[in-house]
């Protein structure tokens, strides 16, 4: 069975402001919150969590995107770091547990409440393709 992906941008930062020296910034801490509640509520061996060094969205706050093939790529934006994990956990069990991925928008609105997010169709490979 394929692995799913959650990736967690971990250079995000929802502050105009640099984090001070001893603080992470937002993705470091949103992406810590995942592996730490995955353990104990989720431990999946199809679920995969990785760390992005930059998801291009650094006007958006935490960014995230949840992936696996042949299913639709999802990107989510505009996360709360202290608020998101528990979401976006059960979004990633909806998505395992649907064999072709698909979540309802308003399931995701219902979770999140992201201000924008993105559902990116699957690549189709074909099998016997020349």
């Amino acid at each position: 069975m394929p692995k799913h992906t959650l990736f967690v941008c971990k250079s995000c930062h929802m502050s105009d402001e640099e984090p001070l020296d001893n603080q992470h910034k937002d993705g470091i801490r949103l992406l810590a919150q995942l592996n730490t509640l995955s353990r104990e509520k989720c431990p999946s061996s199809q679920l995969d969590i990785k760390p992005v060094g930059c998801m291009w969205a650094c006007d958006h706050g935490c960014v995230a995107a949840i992936s696996s093939p042949k299913k639709p790529t999802y990107l989510i934006v505009d996360l709360r770091p202290d608020e998101s994990a528990p979401a976006l956990l059960e979004l990633m069990e909806l998505y395992i547990s649907n064999n072709k991925g698909g979540i309802p928008y308003e399931k995701i609105r219902e979770l999140l409440q992201p201000d924008t997010f993105v559902q990116i169709p699957p690549i189709l490979i074909e099998e016997n393709a020349e």
